[in-house]
């Protein structure tokens, strides 16, 4: 009987935590980063605030969090429903518009995960991450900055496709700010991505 209680332990704080990044995420999509009170967070979880902070010790390493659930979530939209566009470019276009698509839902979400990343208050590998899915699905899914060699193109092509993530981002928050439309930052995505991506 009790080997089978690891894993039921396990189960438990993994719903535990994601309870705990869900609701940080719903209170961020209504008031910004300063609605993730941690006290009202562990509330709104159904946990005691000593148990909130074993699981995420600062208020920050909560932010990743939520950050990290929102890139799970564009992985899995993709690999449901992979971009079909004929070039690399168009390709990561394609997932970068369907992720400001997703973002844009929760406007008050996407201002507060986007100005935490930008003004590195959060050390999360969102950008790490979105260069990765946007070099899988340019077709190029060798791992970045790879060793083998001079002629070895990926470690460039990693810092490419992390220029696009960074220009993406950007072009997101002039949005959220009311300075670009959705169809200008689909135009600028396109440009940019076919720029940086051209030689993939």
């Amino acid at each position: 009987m009790d080997g089978g209680r690891p894993g039921v332990r396990s189960r438990g704080q993994h719903q535990r935590r994601k309870r705990i990044v869900s609701a940080a995420a719903a209170l961020a999509s209504r008031g910004g980063v300063e609605a993730m009170q941690m006290r009202t967070v562990a509330e709104r979880a159904g946990v005691a605030l000593g148990t909130l902070y074993r699981y995420f010790p600062s208020k920050m390493e909560l932010v990743a969090a939520v950050v990290g659930e929102e890139i799970d979530l564009l992985e899995s939209s993709i690999e449901r429903r992979p971009p079909h566009a004929a070039t690399p470019a168009g390709r990561a276009a394609d997932v970068l518009m369907r992720a400001t698509r997703g973002l844009m839902r929760e406007p008050e979400l996407a201002d507060a995960l986007i100005r935490s990343l930008i003004t590195a208050e959060v050390d999360a590998p969102f950008g790490d991450r979105l260069a990765g899915l946007l070099l899988r699905v340019a077709g190029s899914d060798r791992p970045p900055g790879g060793t083998g060699g001079g002629d070895d193109p990926d470690g460039e092509r990693f810092a490419l496709a992390g220029s696009l993530a960074g220009v993406w981002m950007h072009e997101l928050l002039e949005m959220l700010r009311g300075r670009r439309t959705y169809e200008q930052i689909q135009q600028r995505i396109e440009i940019a991505a076919d720029r940086l991506l051209r030689d993939f």
